[in-house]
């Protein structure tokens, strides 16, 4: 089914009424383009989701701000560009911390794919394939997923623990699920 304009518009109003389906729903119909035209600026996909996440993140806080004269998915670019030109300059800023090689492949082999009496635990209550699914994420969105399914944290808690703004929290949950969902559809 092609989605049509005024299908996209009602959504558009919808999420500024604090409508989550409607969120939901822009952020899955456009995710891919926003995330492809950063992609092709940053040639960098871990910089790219980031990029991409708090495109959305900034877009779904300032909704009420988007003025329906322009096309959507033209707004959503600009505010990606200037999330990735503010990323340029903390990158350029003295406060920024690079993080060498090593660092980064010690901090990748922290996480222990061993199973652990609670993974047996879940296992044996038949959630082993959905950990199997998880384990299939990517490590920050393993991370989200943890802290919010099992360890039932709230959105607020998890943008404390992770140092992270809000809505970042609640798109990436929104991702994490999605991504979920289309690993264990084509199991």
């Amino acid at each position: 089914m092609a989605i049509n304009s005024q299908r996209i518009q009602d959504n558009i109003a919808k999420a500024k009424k604090g409508d989550q389906v409607a969120f939901t729903f822009l952020l899955d119909f456009y995710w891919s383009e926003v995330y492809n035209f950063m992609l092709k600026r940053t040639q960098n996909e871990t910089d790219t989701e980031d990029i991409a996440i708090e495109t959305f993140a900034k877009a779904f806080d300032r909704i009420s701000t988007y003025n329906p004269e322009y096309a959507f998915n033209t707004w959503l670019i600009s505010i990606a560009k200037n999330v990735h030109i503010d990323i340029l300059r903390k990158k350029k800023s003295v406060l920024f911390e690079e993080i060498t090689d090593d660092e980064d492949s010690r901090a990748q082999n922290i996480a222990d794919s061993s199973p652990t009496a609670e993974d047996q635990l879940i296992r044996e209550q038949n959630l082993s394939s959905l950990l199997q699914c998880i384990k299939q994420l990517k490590p920050q969105y393993q991370e989200i997923i943890q802290l919010r399914y099992f360890q039932e944290l709230s959105y607020q808690e998890i943008a404390d623990q992770l140092h992270e703004p809000l809505n970042n929290v609640k798109v990436k949950i929104l991702r994490a699920k999605k991504l979920l969902l289309e690993i264990i559809t084509k199991k």
